[in-house]
């Protein structure tokens, strides 16, 4: 992940977005029920992709997610394969 991403929950908006160099590289879309929160979709700007914009969106909404005690659903295909390849975030699934 790149340390110069920086990750921000925007609750008016119902999404985690990343930005770099000043501007929206992209967007973790969530939707929150009672103890869950479901990731539909995800978006890395094309001018931003490789530079581990997503990355950091999964890594900091996770840990978010964690820190409130809910369980997850990954319901977008890269959040579900991020998790696969981050088995330390695997038992926020809920199952």
């Amino acid at each position: 992940m790149s340390d110069d991403v920086q990750v921000r929950r925007n609750d008016s908006a119902g999404r985690y977005e990343a930005w770099l160099d000043g501007r929206l590289a992209g967007f973790a879309a969530f939707r929150e029920s009672e103890g869950v929160v479901e990731f539909p979709h995800t978006v890395t700007e094309p001018e931003f992709g490789g530079r581990g914009v997503a990355s950091a969106l999964a890594r900091t909404s996770l840990d978010d997610a964690r820190a409130q005690g809910r369980r997850v659903i990954p319901s977008c295909s890269f959040y579900a394969g991020w998790i696969d390849k981050h088995a330390d975030y695997a038992d926020l699934v809920r199952r």
